[in-house]
């Protein structure tokens, strides 16, 4: 289907979760969520009257599956992105999910956050960063998906700094990144306050041979010592086969 932008008429695709319960829209051409964010938002632990934050939201899944897992305990649910087409189609999403109580859109540039939220604002701040630097690997021919997948737009650095100054003091930061940039995501959050308490790597499958393929983290702003190092991830049960049946739950309805 056609969806206006305001720029041009771009073609989306109507995609659900849950066995319908939740609808994604997302344009045909361009940033397209995976598995990550589906991951991210299940790894993550939320209490109650929470402020939620979610930086380079891409099309808003992550944000649209924490409502939909645990509205009750979210206050609102802040989506920040860069892009206006995809500022957009969050707003579309918000809408037909009728999330407009609990969920909101900023357009803005989160090396610049502190002009569109007053520092520590949030409770919780949740990011799927672009994984790969700037000029490594394929790039893509679409601006959008390049900004989403590459860091041309911000840096980790920036992304993690931009976390530290909008979570609160105690306040928790969760992150979906590649396993083998581990060291590095460790040393960026630390030299921002941001400690980390819970992690869990995720493979492809059972395989002592294989390294994992990605890390998920929790990291408390000026957090204690002491690290929740949680049982490995399977995303399929064996080479070839289909979900473990940690994924499977991660895509039943409530």
């Amino acid at each position: 289907m056609k969806k206006s932008t305001g720029l041009a008429d771009v073609e989306t695709t109507s995609n659900t979760l849950f066995d319908g319960a939740l609808r994604c829209l997302q344009h045909r051409i361009g940033y397209r969520f995976s598995i990550d964010p589906v991951l991210l938002a299940h790894f993550v632990r939320l209490t109650r009257d929470e402020a939620v934050l979610d930086l380079g939201a891409g099309c808003g899944v992550i944000g649209l599956i924490l409502l939909y897992r645990a509205r009750e305990r979210i206050r609102m649910l802040t989506a920040l992105e860069l892009q206006t087409g995809l500022t957009r189609l969050i707003e579309e999403n918000i809408s037909i999910n009728h999330f407009e109580k609990v969920m909101q859109v900023v357009e803005g540039d989160l090396r610049n956050i502190q002009q569109y939220f007053v520092p520590e604002s949030f409770s919780t701040v949740v990011c799927n960063p672009p994984f790969y630097p700037a000029g490594s690997g394929r790039v893509s021919s679409c601006k959008e998906s390049e900004i989403a997948r590459h860091q041309v737009a911000c840096s980790l650095p920036e992304v993690i700094a931009a976390a530290a100054v909008a979570v609160k003091n105690r306040g928790r930061v969760y992150l979906v990144y590649p396993a083998e940039g581990l060291g590095d995501l460790l040393h960026l959050l630390a030299s921002q306050q941001l400690i980390v308490k819970r992690m869990q790597l995720v493979y492809s499958y059972p395989d002592k041979s294989m390294a994992a393929r990605l890390l998920l983290l929790e990291a408390v702003k000026n957090g204690g010592e002491g690290v929740d190092v949680r049982p490995p991830l399977y995303i399929y049960d064996r080479k070839n086969g289909d979900y473990s049946e940690a994924m499977q739950q991660f895509y039943k309805p409530n």
